[in-house]
């Protein structure tokens, strides 16, 4: 019984740093979609063809993270383009996102 002790030491504290890794990862791949949807926005893309227009790109994020665009876009898009072009909407979003 005891041999095994420390490796299921070793698991128990790999799994909340496994976790935080997890939510770092995702929390980063919500902000790329923030920014691009916040380049887009820079870009005078139409609120409506932001999705087809980020999804005609080369993105760095997996195909699921696809479904954040519409969630993010009106957010965006409701913001001063003053506030959009002086702000780091990916960097704020990140940040939120890893608070929770």
């Amino acid at each position: 019984m005891f041999r095994f002790a420390p490796i299921l030491v070793a698991l128990t504290l790999a799994v909340p740093a496994t976790a935080q890794t997890a939510k770092q990862t995702d929390c980063g791949y919500q902000a790329d979609v923030v920014a691009a949807v916040q380049a887009a926005r820079i870009d005078r893309v139409g609120e409506r063809k932001v999705a087809a227009h980020i999804g005609g790109t080369d993105t760095a994020w997996p195909d699921k993270y696809d479904a954040v665009i519409p969630l993010v876009t009106p957010w965006v898009y409701q913001m001063k383009m003053s506030e959009v072009r002086s702000s780091d909407l990916g960097a704020a979003w990140k940040e939120v996102c890893l608070s929770q």
